[in-house]
């Protein structure tokens, strides 16, 4: 069970409204990996995204409510951390649906992240769909990636109708880059959500990024569906970049199957990503995305874990990233620095607990 800590404001302002409750929550994921970069053996300790987190809100009458969220990054193998680096917000919510601000994944991120059953780990889906992940990023940090949580920004999401809702987020243009670039983020996903069905459709623009009059576009669709303790779920992808010498373009596909047998997860996901293409000269690179011949990869991992209460599991995994002659393809969490061509490969053993 989550911990529930009641905070009464009454004791600090009188009769004004009482905030209903503080919810104090976390995650703790690690995972012991032995894996190979190109036959290069690395054995490491890995953090799989450890959070500590604090939210709440505050009912301030007329069907209103003010929202609040502090979220952290742990890293139960070095100690390290920060206390507001991940989802951290505050806006309100009523009738007209829920705005807020801060520090938040956007609405292209989220819309399918939950078909990743490997997500956020060294295996995550991140290394084909998205072109890498951007655990927390400004404008000017990280130029690449559509996986990403955005600093600086604010967010609509519409109420619930009939199992649709549209989310929408805009980045404030606060980076001034040396190339005089005004770099902001627009990013929706309209998302279905009803029964056995999950469905999105999903859109980011990234404008100037790569330079003064340049953007950056990603599209994609995801479907899911359910039928007893068994789930499906295809996420489709386009990725399209602008620079100076030219257009970068890629497709990306990703599929997942999951079934639960009482105690017993089995997981499987297969992403690919399709080779770079566009005007822009061969060998431009722009994250993970490569323009040429052979320069696709695919990544497929398979699962297993033993639940042993809703809050607590242990885990394997065998994950394998081939990479053709010429693509440069990582992983996106705990990446081990893939050269062209290279094959990643390895098996994890991990804990997980969720408070």
């Amino acid at each position: 069970m989550r911990k529930i800590l009641p905070v009464l404001l009454t004791a600090l302002c009188g009769s004004a409204h009482a905030q209903e409750a503080v919810q104090i929550y976390g995650r703790l994921n690690v995972g012991l990996e032995s894996l190979q970069n190109d036959g290069a053996r690395v054995t490491r300790l890995s953090n799989n995204r450890s959070v500590l987190g604090f939210r709440g809100e505050e009912d301030v009458g007329g069907g209103v409510k003010v929202l609040f969220q502090i979220e952290g990054t742990l890293s139960p193998d070095t100690g390290a951390g920060s206390p507001a680096a991940r989802d951290t917000r505050i806006g309100i919510s009523g009738a007209a649906g829920t705005l807020f601000a801060g520090n938040w994944v956007t609405p292209y991120n989220g819309s399918t992240a939950g078909l990743d059953p490997f997500y956020p780990t060294t295996a995550g889906y991140m290394s084909i769909m998205g072109n890498g992940a951007a655990a927390t990023a400004s404008n000017t940090s990280d130029v690449s990636s559509f996986d990403r949580r955005q600093q600086n920004s604010v967010h609509y999401w519409t109420p619930v109708w009939h199992g649709l809702q549209l989310r929408l987020a805009q980045s404030a243009s606060e980076e001034r880059p040396a190339s005089g670039a005004k770099p902001s983020l627009s990013s929706g996903a309209l998302v279905y959500e009803q029964g056995a069905w999950y469905a999105t459709a999903a859109y980011e623009r990234h404008h100037e990024y790569q330079g003064p009059g340049l953007n950056d576009h990603a599209a994609k669709l995801g479907l899911a569906y359910r039928w007893g303790d068994t789930r499906v779920a295809l996420a489709a992808e386009q990725l399209r970049y602008e620079t100076a010498a030219g257009t970068l373009e890629r497709d990306d596909v990703y599929l997942s199957l999951t079934h639960q047998m009482g105690r017993h997860g089995f997981k499987l996901g297969v992403g690919h990503a399709g080779d770079g293409r566009g005007s822009a000269r061969d060998g431009a690179t722009i994250g993970f995305v490569r323009k040429g011949t052979d320069s696709g990869a695919t990544h497929v991992t398979a699962g297993y874990d033993y639940t042993f209460s809703k809050r607590s599991a242990v885990y394997a995994y065998y994950s394998h990233l081939s990479n053709q002659r010429n693509s440069v393809v990582d992983f996106a969490i705990n990446s081990l620095g893939a050269q062209p061509g290279a094959t990643l490969k390895g098996v994890v053993l991990g804990v997980r607990h969720n408070f």
